[in-house]
């Protein structure tokens, strides 16, 4: 499935345009990877990372939505990730 579509079939953006632009974008990651095409193909296992609302969203794809669905049914498709957190260090690798 294109990512664009993912994202909007999942409810994570509210238009399909939303989408490609944030996928044409340049700041979302598929496993790690840059990713700057709405076209790039998605499948269950990848974990996604972009921006959204100044925070940082990480999820796992669980499976492929059918349809843009209910919010309840676009949940299942995909897992919710804590991403790392970042600590301010001290130069003997103790949190600040």
């Amino acid at each position: 499935m294109r990512l664009d579509r993912f994202l909007w079939f999942a409810r994570l953006v509210k238009t399909r345009s939303a989408a490609q632009s944030l996928a044409e974008g340049g700041l979302l990651r598929i496993d790690g990877r840059r990713i700057d095409r709405a076209h790039c193909p998605v499948r269950p296992g990848v974990v996604v990372a972009f921006p959204r609302n100044g925070q940082v969203r990480v999820l796992r794809v669980l499976a492929l939505p059918r349809r843009r669905g209910p919010p309840a049914e676009a949940l299942a498709t995909y897992e919710l990730l804590e991403p790392a957190r970042t600590e301010p260090v001290d130069g003997a690798g103790q949190p600040a």
